[in-house]
């Protein structure tokens, strides 16, 4: 029965994790937690502020005095909370910043599990280490670049599937990166949420073998961003640049998005009315009425071709190799990314 602290950076390279109780309020662990923890909250959101109004306004000792008023009578449902989510005899917590909160139920958990681990600095210090393990980051990472329809996301899946190393963006982000890139997504994490779960995804491809492959995207992905550490390594990372006929790439979209509601399309479409121009978008909601999603597909590209030239400029990015593929098979072009990317290791070692 014993309680320990332990390090942000140790508590990312344990190799066996035990299970991360986050004993702050459930307001704060809906804005964002940290990737698996579990939420064992100390005070309700209204014990919280009330506890805290307490602190500012009166006195330390009253504020304390009042949070044990509330904890104490959940005393035996923390206990039993922590069992039934665990069974192994070790576990963690962590708070904010690693103060009263934690160090409370530390002391509590102690009494019936062999171990606690309590992550010194709490919540705040883990988000700071990520950051900071990110900046640090030193496998190399290929961008797959292209216009909008080229399918970089299938190729992508398809990489892995031949070996590569990827990481997803904007399946971590839940959007693919479009005015019609919520359709058929789950609602998009925080920023907060989102910045988290890249800091965790990154440290575990820290010991790659390869590099990491991921899809030139903006800096937002719909509402959530790139942190800066990431984005610069992005801008200088080498980028491939597909080079996808115009018919596939329509093609592509109508078997990506023909499939949903014709009034989730519409407003799609209506979100980028001024950039796509009155006439334009009149003639894609014709199109779509009847049923003609090709063209529609070939309206919307006018838009997204000049954006996506936009952005490679203002960025300052160049293509390291234009990669003209001779069928629209992710599976080709993505064996040939991988044969480039050993030609580009062998051209380092």
């Amino acid at each position: 029965m014993s309680i320990k602290i332990i390090r942000p950076q140790d508590w990312f390279d344990l190799a066996a994790k035990p299970l991360l109780f986050d004993v702050r309020s459930p307001g704060e662990f809906t804005a964002g937690h940290w990737p698996g923890a579990k939420s064992l909250p100390l005070f309700t959101d209204i014990e919280r502020a009330e506890v805290g109004t307490l602190y500012k306004q009166r006195s330390p000792d009253e504020a304390f005095l009042r949070g044990l008023e509330f904890s104490g009578r959940k005393m035996r449902w923390y206990v039993e909370e922590a069992r039934a989510q665990t069974k192994e005899d070790t576990l963690a917590v962590h708070c904010w910043r690693g103060g009263q909160r934690s160090q409370s139920m530390a002391w509590l958990l102690s009494k019936v599990f062999r171990e606690v681990l309590v992550v010194e600095g709490g919540y705040k210090a883990l988000r700071n280490r990520g950051r900071q393990n990110l900046a640090e980051f030193e496998v190399p990472m290929f961008m797959l670049g292209g216009p909008t329809g080229s399918g970089k996301t299938k190729i992508l899946h398809e990489l892995q599937v031949q070996g590569g190393a990827i990481l997803d963006l904007e399946a971590m982000a839940h959007h693919k990166g479009s005015s019609f890139g919520a359709l058929g997504e789950e609602e998009q994490p925080t920023v907060e949420q989102f910045e988290n779960d890249l800091f965790y995804q990154f440290h575990s491809l820290k010991a790659s073998p390869q590099p990491i492959w991921l899809e030139n995207e903006s800096k937002s992905i719909g509402r959530v961003y790139l942190p800066n550490e990431l984005w610069q390594k992005m801008l200088t990372a080498p980028l491939v640049q597909l080079a996808i006929p115009l018919d596939w790439r329509v093609e592509n979209l109508v078997a990506d998005y023909a499939n949903f509601k014709k009034k989730d399309l519409v407003l799609a479409f209506e979100r980028i009315r001024k950039r796509l121009g009155g006439q334009h978008l009149n003639a894609a909601l014709k199109a779509l009425e009847k049923d003609d999603f090709a063209t529609a597909a070939s309206i919307a590209l006018k838009y997204y071709d000049k954006a996506y030239l936009s952005s490679l400029a203002k960025n300052g990015q160049e293509p390291d190799w234009i990669l003209k593929p001779e069928e629209n098979d992710p599976k080709a072009i993505a064996k040939a990314l991988l044969t480039w990317q050993e030609a580009q290791r062998g051209l380092k070692s």
